[in-house]
């Protein structure tokens, strides 16, 4: 089986993080979305990995590489400009071949993993099947209808009046039958190439279409509260470790990682967090739910619930919570007193809050 991973799209909800990294890159507990979804392919003893890359392929090229250390060969494949998932299949014909694969969208966070779907799948076979999970408003999202012995009777893309709560996920695995299909489909209304329609071609010509149900956590990271989300519930399953230095001042709780040359000063940090190579934090207040990146400074700082990108700089900010920080931003206040502050900040910002 192979893996085809979808990574291009513009990221249009998480501006202005997107207008200078593709959204897939954006960590969660400091490691890239996109390697939490290459680390759980892995897990399903997966080695050939197509990555389907838009706008942002240089970028993501330089922080996956060839995919030695996922223990994978990734092949990079260009999509000029998004056309539909279906159409993501249709251009990595060549790769795919006549392999089974999985299709798995690249800002997908499902922490437990895909590796039971992918052994039902590898045990019966069938042209495709489909990963959902129940939801409580499924209109927002495609639908599968099930029959009484399980299979997919039909597929609705975003009903007004659901008459299913299975909503698709966005994790599909598929024979080589699914070529045939997206070959038959023509652009729907919004112009692209939809795998939903591919597959209800494979369902009216009488190919085996199942659903596997997903129990565990699943979030679609495509907005700055969906990130911060994912970060709270991947920090939460932290085991402390301390690899930087810790001074006698300063205080640690549970669940807590600090990285090698990261220095605390006079500062507590409150787990679940994690502290990322060569930061500083000095006479600080951090936690819990905060991940913070490699080589920032804290100083005279209170963080909590936010993520702090790489190179970033708070000083003298008595309250920052709910944040996203972006690369190399500088934070500090105003002749004013700062307060508690929510804020989405992009990268090489310079910025000064007033209470």
């Amino acid at each position: 089986m192979k893996a085809l991973v979808l990574s291009g799209g513009s990221g249009t909800r998480l501006r202005p993080f997107s207008y200078s990294m593709p959204k897939q890159l954006i960590p969660i507990a400091n490691k890239p979305v996109l390697e939490h979804v290459l680390d759980n392919i892995r897990a399903l003893r997966v080695t050939e990995i197509g990555l389907v890359v838009g706008d942002g392929a240089p970028a993501i090229t330089e922080a996956i590489g060839d995919g030695s250390r996922f223990g994978a060969r990734i092949t990079y494949i260009r999509q000029d400009r998004p056309r539909g998932l279906a159409d993501c299949v249709r251009i990595a014909r060549g790769f795919l071949g006549d392999d089974d694969f999985v299709m798995y969208l690249g800002d997908n966070v499902l922490p437990e993993g895909v590796a039971e779907a992918a052994a039902r799948f590898r045990a019966g076979r069938p042209a495709a099947q489909l990963v959902v999970q129940r939801v409580a408003d499924p209109r927002p999202f495609g639908v599968a209808e099930l029959g009484e012995d399980g299979t997919v009777r039909r597929l609705v893309e975003k009903p007004r009046r659901p008459s299913s709560d299975l909503a698709l996920i966005g994790v599909y695995f598929f024979t080589a039958a699914i070529h045939e299909a997206v070959a038959a489909i023509a652009p729907s209304a919004r112009g692209e190439l939809e795998i939903t329609d591919a597959i209800q071609w494979l369902l009216s010509h009488g190919a085996e279409v199942r659903a596997d149900e997903y129990r565990g956590y699943w979030k679609d990271a495509g907005r700055a509260e969906d990130i911060l989300e994912c970060n709270r519930r991947l920090l939460g399953g932290l085991a402390t470790d301390v690899a930087g230095q810790v001074d006698a001042a300063s205080t640690v709780g549970d669940q807590v990682v600090i990285g090698e040359g990261a220095r605390l000063v006079g500062s507590r940090v409150e787990g679940p967090a994690i502290i990322g190579a060569g930061t500083v934090i000095e006479d600080s207040h951090v936690g819990p739910n905060v991940a913070i990146g490699r080589d920032c400074v804290v100083r005279a700082a209170r963080l909590s619930d936010s993520i702090v990108l790489d190179g970033a700089s708070i000083s003298r900010v008595s309250g920052l919570y709910g944040s996203i920080v972006g690369r190399r931003a500088v934070i500090g206040p105003s002749d004013h007193d700062a307060a508690y502050h929510r804020l989405v900040v992009g990268d090489h910002t310079r910025m000064e809050i007033a209470g």
